[in-house]
């Protein structure tokens, strides 16, 4: 029950990273309604490494870090895509889909997960149809978006990347954290991954 509890606290802090203005973003928020959150008891408990959590403790890191840390969540690499080279970038990443066909609360029409990639890791170019953003939540990355070159993210940036647009992200020294939502086609069958140029 604690977990759950503790979830619930976490829903209703996320939906403060949003802003309600924007679209996409307002579905996030009525997705992240506490109420949406019922039984949750996680199968397995995944911690974070140290470097996650090194970033989410610094004093420049969004305040729901703090509400991250408390959730026992399911933290694994993300299984986006098949592709023996996906997979194998991804052992970098930690990942835990929170609404989603996947996720805690179950959607078919959005994902909202969060994301983050230890230091000196590098996510290549890749396409899907779902239009999508992420908001970096701790520590700092470089987005690329094409045809544009990478640009330093750093806590309450976003990066915005419109259905089948290349997009990549790397870090450099720090690690980072950051939660992401996709609208439209969330399927995966679509995603494209081309790799690290």
């Amino acid at each position: 029950m604690r977990d759950q509890e503790l979830l619930k606290e976490l829903f209703f802090e996320l939906t403060k990273v949003f802003n309600k203005k924007n679209d996409l973003e307002a579905l996030a928020i009525d997705a992240l309604n506490p109420k949406n959150v019922i039984n949750y008891r996680p199968k397995k408990v995944c911690s974070l490494s140290k470097p996650f959590i090194e970033v989410m403790k610094k004093k420049d890191a969004h305040k729901v870090c703090k509400n991250i840390l408390k959730v026992g969540l399911e933290w694994s690499p993300p299984t986006t895509s098949t592709d023996k080279l996906y997979i194998e970038h991804s052992l970098s990443k930690a990942h835990v889909e929170l609404v989603g066909p996947e996720g805690i609360v179950k959607s078919e029409t959005l994902r909202i997960g969060l994301y983050g990639m230890l230091p000196n890791s590098e996510y290549g170019i890749r396409t899907h149809p779902a239009e999508e953003v992420y908001i970096m939540l701790a520590g700092t990355v470089f987005w690329k978006v094409d045809p544009r070159p990478y640009l330093l993210k750093k806590p309450c940036d976003r990066s915005n990347h419109p259905s089948m647009v290349g997009h990549a992200n790397k870090t450099k020294r720090d690690a980072f954290m950051s939660i992401y939502v996709w609208h439209g086609d969330i399927s995966t069958s679509n995603y494209q991954y081309k790799g690290i140029n």
